[in-house]
């Protein structure tokens, strides 16, 4: 399977036409989709339309940059004007919204082609995607497997080259926890640099919005076409990011955060992470364990998630599903004083995490515990679900809460054949760095380069 740049390259050098890249992207879902569920619902009258516009736009020299023409998926939250928007319930299942996401905006501007809408946990709320109105998504590697979540379409579909890139929220670690156990890179930018507007919000506290690919340099290039850097705020210029990656990461310093990030770990995740840290540590500068405290409160993201769907439980109750209900409605009763409190808290999360960066300029932990449970194990023992999604998400979600750019990429593989990833975390605005160290690992070892069983199958199979 092409790379998304491969794919660029290969559009602006006219070796292949948007309208063949996006056929064959559509004839990639119609054969496998099915297998994984990623797709709630495929734009596929859209996509060709929007194929053909870039097709004539790149022959006649207007070439926008790199993702013009190329076929991306969004997760079920980002609203696109005209096209069904469900967020993965039946309380949404005709919302079709008039105005689109700001992100789909950008992307759009950038020459992208909409293949569809990607299945997710519903309404973000949980780490596996198996709660939804449109049924699980399954893992691409093992479709026995959780594919993770929240946006567990959005990595189930880019793993099988279902579309070239995908758009995945994280508000707990869902993007970075499904592209881990999909063998993806997914990032997560800092907070605030990728707007969220239009994006049917969990937490707006704790919301990112961020892109899952093949790559580090895919994701370098989506990152580029979706950043809006804050005024007054002093950041990687965005036209020099996808160069700047590429140069050497020998003069950093990385923190190793043992004490809450490397327990509980499954002891092939423990094994492969030693490998990964043996490869990092042969190019970097220096290596070093440091300490930092995570905030394991959940008071904010509950008060503030009931507060978005505090009047539709009041009407339409039964349109969620009852575990979802039951999650939102943790946030019931909390006291304003206690969401004051927690507010107050995440900021000074988010003041205390700079000083680490005093001494080291990147993190680097296992991304998830564990690889991917099986579905059927949490299907028949129901109230697992909760605590094992809870598990996966424990080294994710305090990037949330410190609102730190943060990355996961592939670093190996259980005997069983399941990814694990790697998580690499850095200073606010500072993913020109997190990216170059995941694309200096990613070079050095070939674990980007293996893909699905399921998508190296023949057509006619």
């Amino acid at each position: 399977m092409r790379t998304l740049l491969e794919a660029s390259e290969a559009l602006r050098t006219g070796k292949i036409s948007p309208v063949e890249l996006t056929e064959e992207c559509l004839e990639r879902i119609d054969r496998l989709n099915s297998r994984v569920n990623a797709f709630i619902t495929v734009t596929e009258e859209v996509a060709l339309e929007q194929a053909r516009q870039a097709e004539k736009e790149i022959r006649a020299g207007a070439w926008r940059g790199p993702l013009h023409g190329i076929p991306i998926g969004l997760k079920d939250l980002v609203d696109t004007a005209g096209t069904l928007t469900t967020a993965g319930s039946r309380l949404y299942a005709k919302r079709v919204p008039t105005e689109s996401a700001r992100i789909w905006q950008l992307l759009e501007g950038a020459g992208a082609v909409l293949l569809g809408k990607q299945n997710l946990h519903e309404f973000a709320y949980g780490g596996s995607s198996m709660i939804s109105a449109y049924g699980p998504v399954r893992n691409p590697w093992n479709p026995e497997a959780i594919a993770g979540g929240s946006s567990g379409g959005s990595a189930a579909a880019v793993a099988l080259g279902m579309g070239y890139a995908a758009i995945g929220t994280d508000t707990a670690g869902s993007v970075r926890e499904p592209a881990a156990l999909c063998g993806l890179v997914g990032l997560k930018p800092t907070y605030g640099r990728v707007s969220a507007d239009g994006i049917v919000p969990l937490s707006r506290s704790l919301d990112h919005v961020g892109p899952i690919t093949r790559t580090v340099v895919d994701t370098a290039v989506t990152l580029q076409a979706i950043s809006e850097t804050p005024a007054g705020v002093s950041a990687t210029n965005e036209a020099t990011l996808v160069g700047s990656i590429k140069e050497s990461p020998r003069e950093f310093r990385v923190g190793i955060p043992r004490k809450y990030f490397f327990t509980e770990l499954d002891i092939e995740v423990e094994r492969t992470m030693e490998e990964a840290l043996a490869v990092l540590r042969g190019f970097v500068a220096s290596m070093r364990e440091v300490e930092v405290f995570p905030d394991q409160d959940r008071t904010l993201q509950a008060a503030e998630s009931y507060e978005i769907h505090a009047q539709s439980i009041s009407d339409t109750p039964e349109l969620y599903d009852p575990e979802t209900l039951r999650r939102l409605r943790t946030g019931e009763n909390i006291p304003a004083e206690k969401r004051v409190e927690a507010e107050a808290a995440l900021r000074s999360a988010r003041r205390e995490i700079l000083r680490v960066f005093e001494e080291v300029d990147l993190l680097v932990t296992p991304t998830t515990p564990r690889a991917a449970p099986m579905i059927g194990i949490l299907q028949a023992h129901p109230e697992e679900l909760r605590p094992s999604e809870i598990a996966l998400l424990r080294n994710t979600r305090p990037f949330n809460v410190w609102g730190l750019p943060a990355i996961s990429i592939p670093c190996g593989f259980t005997s069983s054949g399941l990814p694990i990833g790697m998580q690499i975390a850095g200073a606010p605005w500072r993913e020109d760095l997190v990216l170059t160290l995941a694309y200096g690992y990613e070079q050095a070892t070939e674990w980007h380069k293996r893909i699905p069983a399921l998508a190296a199958e023949p057509k006619n199979s």
